[in-house]
């Protein structure tokens, strides 16, 4: 059974956060007949620029599992991003630098896909995410997303709490750190022949944060399984710090004792560091972070510290004094 947290002190009624006409109905559009009783012709009706991913949904062995039940205690204080905004908007290095790579991510392919969780474990193991899907149960969850180059954007991902994978994995009492790798394949990802980056893309958080509510394992979005853009078949999402964290399309998850160099830590350490937690107060060393535009409305608001979700994250960091926490 889901893990359902008490409500937090930003959330409000699932009803005010997102409009029904934009969401609800949807949603229960596709509970009742799901997302390939649509047709192909309905899918690219509604998406007119999406006809790959509506085609790679229709062929996907885990489509029954969406749309899972939304987790209400997780919830927002601003509409959602329409899914095709957030679909043609994304940073995949992997595939270009630019923010339209949505096509180039479609020659990804995400079936089969094992992943291999090893390191400071009880037992190594290879897992197909299809099987490792079915394991954990999948909830919906609205979170925002705060992209370090001071944009963000709201969506409603589905998945599975980083701690239950944890608990799966069933780390040493030694393992301090989780590290996790996407991909490695430059032939399919031209970004990936661009040698100046260090491939694969590596990102890590402590054993506390992978412990902490929040973290989250993203396997869907919008009611259905995960488009390849957004990190298919499965990615991380840490609401609190910035986006760049939230790794995508992983491979490998490994336990240990040493704390993993991140990808843009490597690239220019004094601009992007390990720990990256949302902070108005602490720019980045090229632009401010004191506002944010947001993605579907281009208006500027006030960012919050750890990005609003202060009450659930803050104790984590208590007394790290020498640590670059906001960077």
């Amino acid at each position: 059974m889901a893990h359902i947290m008490s409500k937090p002190a930003w959330a409000i009624s699932e009803n005010q956060a997102t409009p029904q006409s934009t969401f609800l109905n949807r949603r229960q559009l596709i509970r009742n007949w799901g997302y390939a009783g649509l047709g192909l012709a309905a899918a690219v009706a509604m998406r007119p620029d999406r006809a790959f991913a509506a085609a790679d949904r229709q062929k996907d062995a885990t489509a029954d599992l969406y749309p899972a039940p939304a987790n209400s205690a997780y919830v927002l204080d601003r509409e959602l991003t329409p899914e095709n905004i957030n679909s043609t908007h994304n940073n995949f290095y992997e595939f270009g630098s630019h923010k339209q790579i949505w096509k180039a991510a479609q020659a990804l392919q995400t079936s089969p896909w094992d992943i291999q969780i090893d390191g400071m474990v009880e037992r190594p193991f290879t897992i197909a995410f299809e099987d490792l899907v079915r394991k954990l149960p999948l909830e919906e969850r609205l979170y925002r997303h705060r992209c370090v180059e001071a944009w963000s954007m709201t969506i409603p991902w589905t998945g599975f709490s980083l701690a239950s994978l944890v608990a799966l994995a069933k780390p040493l009492s030694s393992a301090r750190f989780v590290r996790f790798e996407t991909f490695l394949d430059p032939q399919v990802a031209s970004g990936q022949k661009q040698n100046w980056y260090p491939w694969p893309y590596i990102e890590g958080v402590t054993i506390e944060e992978a412990a902490n509510d929040l973290g989250f394992m993203v396997t869907g979005a919008y009611g259905h399984s995960l488009d390849k853009q957004f990190g298919a078949p499965l990615r991380l999402a840490l609401p609190w710090k910035y986006g760049f964290k939230s790794i995508k399309s992983i491979r490998r998850i490994s336990f240990t004792d040493v704390r993993p160099v991140s990808f843009w830590e490597t690239v220019a350490a004094d601009e992007y560091g390990f720990w990256a937690n949302v902070n108005p107060g602490v720019p980045h060393a090229r632009w401010s972070q004191k506002q944010e535009r947001v993605l579907h409305t281009g208006l500027y608001v006030p960012t919050q510290i750890f990005n609003g979700y202060s009450e659930q994250v803050a104790h984590l960091y208590k007394d790290m004094q020498g640590e670059r926490l906001y960077t």
